[in-house]
Order: structure tokens, then C-alpha cells, then sequence
């Protein structure tokens, strides 16, 4: 720790609380929770209209004062941001003469558009930057030892370019899951939910006037089937002066805002299966770790059994059987998917973190836990869950991109997520009888991005274990030079 760092009043062997060292020496923290709280004021109301819409509010109206409450949460959700439809809008119609009506400033709809996607992916990266400096400031002003082994594997993972680049694409997929709302051409009620029911305008060259249209009615002229008039490519416009950055559906709804929500909810089924499989698969490696004999064996035995099943041919099965229950209604079907991958996937977490969890029990500080009669519970917790936690980080970044995949393909089969909840696979689906004609963009653009997605959850993984575990990099790097040095092994 240099001169300039903070130094604590109490003596060396008497360890003051962050919130301490931070009431000591407050300038730092001050000055990163100013920049917080301005990030955080650009969107203030988003934020808000994100609390106030998911609370269920007609059951709380007989309360005295809950009306206001709703009165004041809702003008706040009404208030500016920086990041939003209002702000910077997209959608217009073009006047000979007169130009570009109803846009960001007169720009075009392409234009106005692609601001806003740079605003919020700057926005999304200056908060990444913003909390990557808040750990720096708290590790050379606040914490108390020069060096722990957690700065080595991130130092290792600052020059591990693979797993940088996986690292980015999460980034930009995880921005895209988030902003779906604003970086949509239009929005989800208008292009999925109900095109029937919202109107648009655009200028008729044939009255020469501006006339009032169905949303869904200007789809059916915006279709995307083949040659000629029956498409709307990557990066045009359709008839009705709408811009389609990555074209069209079958059906005439702009495909990127199809792709963005469906974004969204791919990553809520992967972020569920993982966390459930997560802990299951780490309640059972700590338990099994810790008791061995039967309880060990009785585990392997249902793992075994559970990953000698075809797992394509089960979650079909139960993909098929649970869709008539009331677990098929909860998010489109997207709840039930995840039970269905979390049961089916568990035992690979499992067997991947079963091994380090072993190895830790053996350690002698675990035996010295046992003999000041520590309860297993608070063992298992404090002194063996830390250790495998990175191990399960690793394997479930990899089986991500897997549940992504798999997710993709019940829809592209039928069985995924119920329409008109936007899923890549769907998109995948609705191509496939034009990808040989001008249409392609269909389907080859949601499997381009389920592709790059699925690499790079592999390769934020291997980054993550390559900085965890450097001797498993080694190990490889060996493996490559003796794999290349046969031949590859062919």
C-alpha cells in the first residue's frame, strides 16, 4: 500500500470493519458514489417504472394511502431518462419536400436509431468501467493487504484475450437482454403482442397526404417471403418508411425486435436452470464431500442414472407431458423449461465440482473445524463451499450457452416457449423455408447469434478457468503442442 493510502488508526492486529476505514478516509468512496448516483439519475426512472409496474397493485388499493403511493410512484416513472423511445425516437414517415417527420431531430429513422443503440451500449460500458474503478479504489485505498491470490487470476484474465472476447459478447448480450425495450425499432406491443391494435402513420404518395394505418396491416406489406416486393432485407426500409435493421419476419414484424425480447427471454431461462442446478449440484458435492459412504454412492447412483437417460428424448418427454399443467402458463412455458433443464442438467455441475469438493474435505482444516465441534452445516458453508464456488462459476458459464442452445431448439420443434413470446429458435423456424432466397436473413441471423453466443459463454469460461487454475492452462497448452505435434490426431 503506497504513502497516499489510507492507514488505519488501530493497530495492526486490530482489523476496523469497510464501513470504519471508510468513515476515516472518505474522499475516495465519496467521489465513486457520485458517479454511481449520476449513472444512476440518467435512468432514475426506468429504474422506477420497473419496481412500480411489477408490484401488484389492485389488491393493495383498500389500504389508506396506497392510492397516493401509486399516484407518486408513477410520476416518477414518468420522469425523463436519458434512454428511451421518448428521448430519441426512431419511428416516422418521410414527406417529399419536407423530410424526415417525427424522428430524433429530423435524422432518418436508421439514423435516430442507431444513436440510441450507441447511447445505451456507451451507457452500459461506462458502468462496467464505473464498477472495475470502484474495485480498483477499494483495493488501493481500502483494503488492508497489499496482495491476495484474487488479484493474480484477475491479473491473469486481464491478459487472456480469449476469454476477453467472450467477455465482451456476454456484455453486448446481456445490454441487448436489458434494453430490449429501447434499443427495439418499436416496441413489443406494437410488433408482437398486438400489431392489430395500435396505428401508425406514413405518407401516401398516391393522395399525396399523410393517412393513419394498422400497425398490422402495414406488416402484411412488409413481409419477408422470397424475391422481389415479398422482402424487407438487413439494413432497409419497408413501404411504409420504417426501418428493419435486420429485416423482416414472414409475417411483416421487424426480426431484431423479435430478436432483442427474445434476448431476454433466453437469458431468463439460462440465469434460472443454472441457479437451480447451481445449487443443487453444490448442496449435493458439499454433502457427498463431507459424509461419503452411502450418501456419496446414493447420489452417484441418481446422477448416473439421470445422465444415462438421452436427455434430448426426456426433455422432449417432459417438455410434451408438463405442457398441459398450470407450470406451462408462468412466463409463456419459460418456468417449466428451466425445471425441465435444471432436473436434466444438474448431474454435469455436479460430477464438475464433486472432485474439488472432495479435495477439500480432506484438508486438515476441515478436520480441525470437525474437532472444535463445528456443526457440518456451518462447515460445509464457511470453510468448503468458498473453495468450489470457482469451479462451478466456470462449468455453468460453459452450460449456459448449452440451455441457450437447447432452448432454441424446442422452439425451433414446437415445444419451446409459447408464441407470441419472441424465441431465436422460432425465428429459426420461420426461415427455414426461405433461407435458399433473398429471405435467408430469417433464420441465418438468429443462428449466427445463437452460435456466437454459445462460443462466447464457452470462452468467458475458459478464461475463468485459465485465471482460477493457471496449471489447467499449462495442461492444455501442453495437450495442444502434443496433439499438434501428432498430427492433431488424425
Amino acid at each position: 500500500m503506497n504513502d497516499s493510502n489510507f492507514e488505519p488508526e488501530a493497530a495492526d492486529d486490530d482489523i476496523l470493519p469497510l464501513r470504519e476505514r471508510i468513515k476515516a478516509n472518505p474522499g475516495p468512496a465519496v467521489f465513486w458514489l457520485v458517479g454511481v448516483s449520476i449513472l444512476f439519475a440518467l435512468q432514475f426512472g426506468m429504474f422506477a417504472d420497473g419496481v412500480v409496474s411489477r408490484i401488484p397493485w389492485e389488491p393493495l388499493l383498500v389500504v389508506p394511502g396506497v392510492s397516493v403511493l401509486l399516484a407518486a410512484g408513477e410520476w416518477i416513472a414518468d420522469l425523463p431518462v436519458l434512454l428511451s423511445k421518448e428521448t430519441v425516437p426512431n419511428q416516422g414517415y418521410y414527406v417529399p419536400g419536407e423530410g424526415w417527420q417525427g424522428t430524433f431531430l429530423g435524422l432518418s429513422p436508421a439514423a435516430a436509431w442507431a444513436i440510441r443503440v450507441v447511447l445505451v451500449y456507451a451507457y452500459a460500458f461506462v458502468w462496467v468501467f464505473w464498477i472495475w474503478k470502484g474495485y480498483l479504489l477499494f483495493r488501493t485505498e481500502y483494503r488492508y493487504a497489499d496482495w491476495t491470490p484474487r488479484d493474480d487470476m484477475i491479473n491473469r484474465m486481464r491478459t487472456h484475450r480469449w476469454g476477453q472476447f467472450g467477455l465482451v459478447i456476454v456484455i453486448l448480450f446481456l445490454v441487448m437482454a436489458l434494453f430490449a425495450p429501447v434499443l427495439a425499432p418499436t416496441t413489443f406491443a406494437e410488433n408482437i403482442d398486438n400489431p392489430y391494435g395500435h396505428q401508425m402513420e406514413y405518407y401516401d404518395e398516391s393522395v399525396g397526404n399523410v393517412v393513419t394505418i394498422t400497425v398490422g396491416e402495414a406488416n402484411q406489406g412488409a413481409v419477408s417471403r422470397g424475391a422481389g416486393p415479398n422482402n424487407v432485407g438487413p439494413l432497409s426500409y419497408d413501404d411504409y418508411d420504417r426501418f428493419a435493421p435486420f429485416g423482416t419476419l414472414h409475417d411483416g414484424k421487424d426480426l431484431f425486435t423479435f430478436m432483442a425480447f427474445g434476448a431476454r427471454v433466453s437469458l431468463a431461462i439460462g440465469i434460472l436452470t443454472i441457479t437451480l442446478a447451481g445449487v443443487i449440484a453444490a448442496s449435493l458435492a458439499l454433502a457427498t464431500a463431507y459424509y461419503k459412504g452411502r450418501i456419496d454412492l446414493s447420489v452417484v447412483l441418481i446422477g448416473d442414472s439421470v445422465q444415462a437417460m438421452p436427455r434430448l428424448l426426456l426433455i422432449i418427454m417432459l417438455s410434451v407431458v408438463l405442457g398441459g399443467t398450470w407450470l406451462a402458463d408462468i412466463y409463456s412455458g419459460g418456468f417449466i423449461l428451466a425445471l425441465i433443464f435444471a432436473a436434466t442438467g444438474w448431474p454435469g455441475l455436479w460430477r464438475s465440482v464433486r472432485g474439488p469438493a472432495f479435495q477439500v474435505a480432506e484438508q486438515e482444516w476441515i478436520d480441525a473445524a470437525k474437532s472444535y465441534g463445528q456443526g457440518p452445516g456451518t462447515t460445509m458453508k464457511k470453510h468448503m463451499l468458498p473453495y468450489i464456488l470457482g469451479y462451478l462459476l466456470v462449468y455453468s458459464s460453459m452450460s449456459l450457452g448449452g440451455v441457450i442452445v437447447g432452448v432454441a431448439g424446442l422452439s425451433f420443434l414446437g415445444l419451446g416457449v409459447n408464441a407470441p413470446t419472441p424465441e431465436w429458435g422460432r425465428a429459426i423456424d420461420y426461415g427455414q423455408a426461405y433461407v435458399a432466397s433473398p429471405s435467408w436473413h430469417i433464420s441465418l441471423l438468429p443462428g449466427f447469434c445463437i452460435v456466437l453466443i454459445v462460443t462466447a459463454f464457452n470462452a468467458l469460461g475458459d478464461g475463468i478457468r485459465d485465471a482460477i487454475d493457471p496449471q489447467s492452462q499449462a495442461s492444455s497448452a501442453h495437450d495442444e503442442a502434443q496433439a499438434g505435434a501428432a498430427g492433431g490426431g488424425a
